[in-house]
């Protein structure tokens, strides 16, 4: 038993030493790094000469400092992390030759020919005809089909009750109607001019569905290029083909191989001569009012060749006897190759081969949110409006369904309002429309005077077809000025700018550079190993120096014994 004690008594002897010597060598090994370390103020921690109460106060000094430098160093990071992309003026302005001429969509407010249809009239007739008489009233298509096509004054005045209305009697589409009942457009348009060159319409305009019905478009680009034509329902087109093949992209602009003549059309310069110009007819006897409301004109809309023109959303009006010139001003916003590796959510926008859309080939912002209504149209309906985007499987709405229609899209644009409150329930938040990295938007000056043309016509000897009962108007459409300014997106904070931040806070507050870094990381590994090494050495010499120094002991046996107690 006394045995058993006295053995384990030096063994903690021997554990208490180690210990000992363990935190007196970290002691010493902190001591040489105060002495020695570039960063301001630690050399006084391990000063000899410096009393408690020194040592105390430059602890109190270097623990704010790293405080404040932490603090700053972690307001930088937010905003390197939050606000990385800074949108600012290019340094350079961009000739207009660079871009394409505005895509230009021109609708009648006009409908129908009223020798085929007189809405006013044969409306009042369906109206007050009871629901179970069949009579010979072969236009209720007709009429149906119209009614997808009025303005909202009318179904909040007079149509207040849709869903009594009948299904459409035929199996013909809605959209086959309306391109059935549609006014020939180009009998509506007359000596159109492109860079003062006189060229027929027919050759610069292709027709194109939309929400205002058959509307004609100038510079869009072909459904080949622009829609998933192996996606969408094809018995009903949306564009006529031009087979223009087109020599310009959003994101790359022109081709190298692109000429004045190539598709997309682009100007040489600004002003009415070298824009667009074209007279729009219009019939006094195919007017209505009870559709279209008191305003009788053309609606165009000016977009990117690369959109899908939604002509209720912004327009302008040309009405009839009158002249409107256009001056257009574009705005264009690239975004730097830098922005590449950021994620979208941080740069906010798209390029084109990050979203993909089922029905565009193209991303811009109103392509995705066209998508995104018919989408939430065909939750809430289950069936999407005849002009949308839809596959062959997809039902269409009937004109009893039209207020479900409607109230789909008032009702897509207030989730914006009510996204913080329910994410799972915004469906445009799911949809997640950013604006495309590359997109061209065309503000537009408008000038509006009367335009008398029957006199003008009679000066030049206007070879007109017909001048009875007819209203002529003129637009223009060019562009103000030569040149203009395109804004840029690009990185506000890139990792090394926040890097050199975060350097400049450490040198301002602690004098700390990356040697200083190296420094610390060499204190705490390369050297307490290193003082280790020598420890060990010093202990393996001081053993052999004692065996020397006693008698009658081998060199044999005193290395043996030294192995054995190294080992």
């Amino acid at each position: 038993m006394t045995t058993t004690s006295e053995t384990i008594r030096p063994s903690r002897e021997m554990e208490r030493s180690k210990v000992q010597l363990a935190s007196a060598g970290a002691k010493e090994l902190f001591l040489e790094y105060c002495s020695n370390s570039s960063v301001h103020g630690v050399r006084y921690f391990g000063c000899r000469e410096r009393s408690l109460c020194e040592k105390f106060w430059w602890v109190v000094v270097f623990v704010l400092s790293v405080g404040s430098c932490v603090m700053l160093i972690l307001k930088t990071y937010q905003k390197w992390d939050q606000t990385p992309v800074i949108v600012s003026f290019n340094e350079k302005s961009t000739p207009v030759w660079q871009i394409p001429f505005p895509a230009v969509t021109i609708c009648p407010q006009t409908k129908v020919k009223s020798e085929i249809l007189n809405f006013s009239r044969d409306f009042g007739e369906f109206i007050n005809m009871d629901s179970g008489e069949a009579g010979d009233f072969n236009r209720t298509d007709y009429l149906l089909t119209m009614m997808q096509l009025c303005e909202r004054t009318f179904y909040t005045i007079v149509l207040r009750e849709a869903h009594s209305l009948p299904n459409k009697a035929s199996h013909q589409s809605y959209a086959s109607i309306v391109r059935e009942m549609s006014l020939s457009m180009y009998q509506m348009m007359e000596y159109c001019m492109i860079r003062s060159e006189l060229k027929f319409c027919e050759d610069m305009f292709s027709h194109t569905m939309t929400e205002e019905g058959i509307c004609v478009s100038f510079n869009l680009l072909s459904a080949a290029e622009l829609l998933r034509t192996d996606v969408i329902q094809t018995v009903d087109p949306y564009l006529s083909e031009h087979h223009k093949a087109p020599h310009w992209t959003l994101e790359q602009g022109y081709s190298s191989e692109a000429t004045l003549s190539s598709y997309p059309y682009r100007t040489l310069g600004p002003g009415y001569s070298a824009g667009l110009s074209l007279l729009l007819l219009s019939s006094n006897h195919d007017l209505d009012y009870l559709c279209r409301g008191p305003v009788q004109a053309f609606k165009v809309l000016l977009h990117s060749s690369a959109e899908y023109p939604q002509v209720s959303q912004r327009f302008v009006h040309v009405p009839v006897d009158q002249e409107v010139t256009i001056a257009v001003k574009p705005q264009m916003v690239t975004t730097t190759e830098g922005l590449r590796s950021y994620t979208p959510e941080r740069r906010q926008c798209f390029f084109n081969n990050e979203r993909y859309l089922q029905f565009f080939k193209i991303y811009t912002q109103d392509n995705c949110e066209l998508e995104c209504l018919t989408n939430y149209t065909l939750q809430r309906c289950n069936c999407v409006k005849f002009s949308m985007m839809y596959a062959n499987d997809t039902p269409v709405c009937e004109t009893n369904q039209i207020y479900c229609m409607l109230d789909a899209e008032n009702d897509l644009l207030e989730m914006d309002l009510v996204s913080h409150q329910d994410q799972q329930a915004n469906f445009r938040a799911q949809c997640n429309c950013l604006p495309a990295c590359t997109s061209i938007q065309y503000d537009a000056e408008i000038t509006q005077t009367d335009f008398d043309w029957q006199k003008w016509s009679q000066a030049i000897e206007l070879p007109l077809n017909s001048t009875t009962g007819m209203h002529v108007a003129r637009l223009g459409i060019y562009f103000k000025e030569a040149q203009f300014m395109t804004s840029k997106r690009s990185e506000l904070y890139g990792l090394t700018d926040f890097l050199a931040n975060c350097g400049g806070l450490l040198g301002l507050c602690m004098g700390v550079s990356l040697l200083s870094l190296v420094e610390l990381c060499y204190f705490c590994t390369v050297r307490p190993f290193s003082l280790w090494r020598k420890q060990k050495r010093a202990e393996v010499d001081a053993k052999n120096l004692k065996y020397d120094e006693v008698p009658g002991i081998s060199l044999l046996s005193m290395s043996m014994k030294g192995d054995k107690e190294l080992q």
